[in-house]
């Protein structure tokens, strides 16, 4: 009878629950078919394969560590705006800046800057998600993360080299804007591979504090440089930690369980790509045989899998939902992208309890927008778990964000107490959907149903959705550049943010709805 087995000997594979056999001893030559790092440490257990506990906790690890020096990278812009055009008091006490931003139009070239680096970033997002599906997704991630570092420390490099052109430092943003699109296709695609959709939310939610967290690190890591007077070394700190973390991602990500002999979590749905017109991802093999005639064992197989047809944009686009959260995320995304370029420098040209802050101490303080923003992640992640409602979820975030950015606007400078409050929850509201748009909805979209098992259309979906997204990443930091420089008022910017939270929450009420009536039928 069945219960009689022994529970060790199998494995049961579903989409959320897995029962894990005793791990099996690998062959050098299976060894060699995993990262370099992992097969040592394969090795130094006497070739004992790890459990899929162990690779889905090293997933876990690697993913963040990446997309947190992604996120961390991006900061030093924010964090030496204020140095690089310093206001007419600063300039009284003999600092000079640094042209091309210290014109009466350096605002502008700031925001233009921004604009260089996000229009690629965007541009270059719906790229990388196709080819990130055809690709081996550790490689692709290496050469992002290698490469966005490179470009990121040149732009540091700048100062050192005395470098005073305007094309030069967008040319280094397009460039690193170009690489950093590998980033997030890959690691949301990667998270796809090892965790099925129970608990998706919640699990990605407490992922996702890696943005934030990579925004916390950025910022101190440039304000601690902005304290030896060296801008320039805020990129290019931020820049090495990229590359470093990009050569632990080669030598220890492993991409999905099959590569490492564990079944999928998505059970036989994650396979049904495969065994389509009896090919295995069209690699022009027979699902059941290998080019030898024999059966493959898993590693082969996942081998056999790194040759995938990956999924088009027209069959992404058909999807249902995927347009509507893609719109709600260009406004969305405009808003938390201007708090991530342009905060730092509104801290410290807003008078707080009678008193300005430095660069420094208004990088420093700015990380606690960053703090609220890990909390909205985990609160929206398990409350769309909790009540299976990502779009009420996401509506009910950038409605209440909108008095609550009316109140930091408007009260958040009578004291400290009431700025630092103020900002935590506005970075709670803020970022909450943003997180939970970009993780659980683009891998509950990337697997759904409609798609008929193809697996291979995660990372497409999650291109698609942050890079509409990024657009609007992109269109908030140049219009808060160029409202800031042509107004001098603060509060048109604001005026901005409103009606984005507004018109992303409009956005979703066909959706929201439609949860409601499956809530209460």
């Amino acid at each position: 009878a069945w219960k009689h087995r022994p529970r060790a000997s199998r494995t049961l594979a579903s989409p959320d629950n897995i029962i894990e056999a005793q791990p099996k001893t690998l062959t050098e030559m299976e060894r060699s078919r995993l990262p370099p790092g992992m097969a040592w440490l394969v090795a130094t257990r006497g070739g004992k394969n790890l459990t899929a506990g162990q690779y889905r906790s090293s997933v876990l690890l690697v993913t963040f560590l990446a997309y947190m020096m992604y996120h961390a990278s991006r900061k030093p812009p924010s964090i030496v705006k204020s140095v690089l055009n310093p206001t007419n008091e600063q300039r009284e006490l003999g600092e000079a800046g640094w042209a091309p931003f210290n014109g009466p139009d350096g605002n502008r070239l700031l925001g233009q800057a921004d604009l260089a680096f996000l229009a690629a970033y965007s541009i270059g997002m719906f790229f990388s998600g196709h080819i990130g599906d055809s690709m081996d997704l550790r490689i692709f991630l290496t050469y992002g993360m290698v490469g966005s570092g490179i470009f990121v420390t040149l732009f540091g490099m700048g100062r050192g080299w005395g470098i005073h052109t305007m094309s030069y430092y967008v040319c280094v943003q397009i460039l690193a804007g170009i690489f950093q699109s590998t980033g997030w296709p890959s690691v949301v695609s990667v998270m796809g591979n090892w965790f099925g959709k129970s608990k998706r939310g919640l699990i990605m939610g407490v992922w996702n504090a890696h943005t934030s967290i990579g925004n916390i690190l950025g910022s101190l890591l440039s304000a601690m440089m902005l304290r030896y007077a060296d801008w320039g070394g805020a990129f290019i700190i931020n820049g090495l930690l990229t590359v470093l973390v990009g050569l632990l991602v080669y030598g220890f990500l492993v991409v999905a369980p099959e590569d490492a002999g564990h079944p999928s979590p998505h059970g036989a749905a994650g396979a049904a790509a495969a065994d389509k017109d009896g090919k295995d991802g069209g690699s022009g093999f027979s699902k059941d045989l290998s080019p030898s005639g024999v059966s493959p064992g898993p590693l082969e197989g996942a081998q056999m899998r790194r040759k995938p047809q990956a999924a088009g944009f027209a069959a992404a686009l058909r999807i249902p939902g995927v347009i509507t959260f893609s719109l709600c995320l260009f406004f969305t995304k405009l808003v938390a992208y201007t708090f991530l370029y342009w905060l730092p420098f509104y801290i410290e040209r807003t008078e707080i309890g009678g008193q300005y802050l430095t660069a420094a101490k208004a990088g420093e303080l700015s990380t606690l927008f960053d703090i609220g923003g890990v909390a909205g992640g985990i609160l929206a992640g398990y409350v769309s778990d909790r009540f299976n409602a990502r779009s009420l979820t996401s509506a009910a975030f950038v409605y209440l964000s909108i008095p609550v950015l009316w109140m930091y606007r408007e009260y958040g400078s009578s004291s400290m107490s009431a700025n630092v409050v103020l900002m935590m929850l506005a970075g709670m509201l803020v970022n909450g959907p943003y997180a939970l748009i970009t993780t659980a909805v683009s891998a509950d979209l990337g697997t759904h149903e409609s798609l008929k098992g193809n697996a291979r259309a995660l990372a497409t979906v999650t291109a698609i959705i942050d890079g509409t997204g990024s657009i609007g990443a992109a269109v908030g930091p140049m219009l808060t550049g160029y409202i800031s420089a042509h107004t001098n008022d603060w509060n048109n910017v604001f005026y901005m943010l409103y009606a984005a939270d507004l018109i992303a929450g409009l956005l979703l009420t066909r959706l929201v709805f439609k949860e409601i009536r499956q809530m209460t039928a």
